[in-house]
C-alpha cells in the first residue's frame, strides 16, 4: 500500500483539481503568475469559514531598519487579557500573499484561543530579496516587545508563529534573536515550514499531490536569495536548514503533511533541534499535503491539527 491522500482531505480538494487541472501551471521562475493563481484561492480559503465576531483587529505601522514603514495588524479577542502574544508571518513562498488574504485564519486562531496576534506586512521577494523580510520580522517583534505594556502584553511571553514561507521566517527569526541577544522569544509555532533552500529530489509519492510544488520551490527560493540559492555559504537566518547549532532556540511545535514536499526537511530541523536540547513537540499527518487544513477545514485530521494549535497557544 503506498501514501494516497486522506478521503476526507480528497473530496474537499477534488474540484479545486479539477480547475487547476485545467488551467496552466506558472513555468519556472514565473513570480507574477504565481501570485495570479494562488492570491485568489488564498482568499478563497480564508473565507470559506466564518470571521469570528468577537475580534477587534487595529492597524498599526512598524518602522524596519531601513526606515520603510510596515503594516501590522493586531487582533485581539473581546473582553479578554491572555497576557501572552504571538508574531504571526503569513505564507505565501515569499513571493506571494498580504495579511488581508489571511484576515480568516488569524481571527480565528485568536478567537479560539484568546491569544493576541500581531500579523506582519513583510515585503516580499524578488522586489525585496533577503535579509528584507527578516529585517520586517525583527522590527515587527521589537516593536511588539517595546509596545507590551500598553497591550497588556507579558514580554517573557511572546511567541513567533507562521506557515510555509511564514514559518520558515518564524524558525529563521528565532535563530536571529539567538544572535543578536533578543528580543526574546517563548516558542517557535512553526506550520508546515519552508526551511531549505536547497533543491530536493522530487518524490513520487508526493508530487502527484503536492499543492505547494518542487517547481514553486525552486521559483521561491532563488526570488529570495539570488543566485545564492542551493549553493554553499547560505546562511540560517537565511534559509533555518544550514542551521549547523540549534542550542538554546525557543520552544518548538513543527508540523507537517506526510504528502508536502517540506516533508523530510521539517523532519530534519525537528530532529536537529532535538538533538540540541530544544523542547519539540511534532507532528506528521498521514494523507495530508501541503495547505491541507486551509481548504479540507472540515477533515478530521485537519480538526486534529488546529486544536493542537490552539492547545500550544493557550499554554504560552
Amino acid at each position: 500500500m503506498s501514501l494516497s491522500l486522506d478521503p476526507e482531505i480528497a473530496e474537499a480538494l477534488a474540484p479545486m483539481a479539477e480547475a487547476m487541472a485545467e488551467a496552466t501551471r506558472p513555468e519556472v521562475g514565473d513570480i507574477e503568475g504565481r501570485r495570479a493563481f494562488w492570491e485568489p484561492i488564498i482568499g478563497a480559503a480564508s473565507n470559506a469559514q466564518p470571521m469570528p465576531a468577537d475580534v477587534t483587529m487595529t492597524d498599526h505601522t512598524v518602522t524596519a531598519a531601513d526606515g520603510a514603514r510596515i503594516a501590522a495588524r493586531w487582533y485581539v479577542k473581546d473582553g479578554t487579557t491572555s497576557g501572552s502574544a504571538v508574531v504571526f508571518f503569513h505564507g505565501g513562498g515569499y513571493i506571494f500573499g498580504h495579511i488581508d488574504l489571511f484576515n480568516g485564519p488569524v481571527a480565528r486562531y485568536v478567537a479560539a484561543s484568546g491569544v493576541p496576534m500581531l500579523s506582519v506586512e513583510y515585503r516580499r521577494a524578488p522586489e525585496f530579496p533577503f535579509p528584507t523580510p527578516l529585517e520586517d520580522a525583527y522590527a515587527a517583534l521589537r516593536w511588539l516587545h517595546d509596545h507590551a505594556p500598553e497591550l497588556g502584553v507579558d514580554q517573557d511571553r511572546i511567541a513567533v508563529m507562521g506557515d510555509s514561507a511564514g514559518g520558515g521566517l518564524a524558525a529563521a527569526l528565532a535563530i536571529l534573536t539567538r544572535e543578536r541577544g533578543g528580543p526574546k522569544i517563548a516558542h517557535q509555532i512553526l506550520i508546515m515550514p519552508m526551511l531549505d533552500d536547497r533543491p530536493a529530489t522530487p518524490d513520487p509519492y508526493i508530487e502527484r499531490y503536492a499543492l505547494w510544488s518542487y517547481d514553486d520551490s525552486r521559483t521561491a527560493w532563488p526570488a529570495l536569495l539570488g543566485g545564492a540559492a542551493g549553493r554553499p555559504g547560505v546562511p540560517p537566518v537565511a534559509a533555518p536548514a544550514r542551521l549547523q547549532d540549534a542550542t538554546g532556540l525557543p520552544p518548538a511545535y513543527i508540523e507537517v503533511g506526510q504528502l508536502d514536499v517540506f516533508r523530510d526537511e521539517d523532519l530534519a530541523y525537528a530532529a536537529k533541534l532535538s538533538s540540541a536540547g530544544v523542547p519539540v513537540e511534532f507532528h506528521l499527518h498521514p494523507g495530508a499535503p501541503h495547505e491541507f487544513d486551509s481548504i479540507a477545514f472540515k477533515a478530521d485530521v485537519a480538526q486534529r491539527a488546529t486544536a493542537d494549535r490552539i492547545r500550544v497557544l493557550k499554554s504560552l
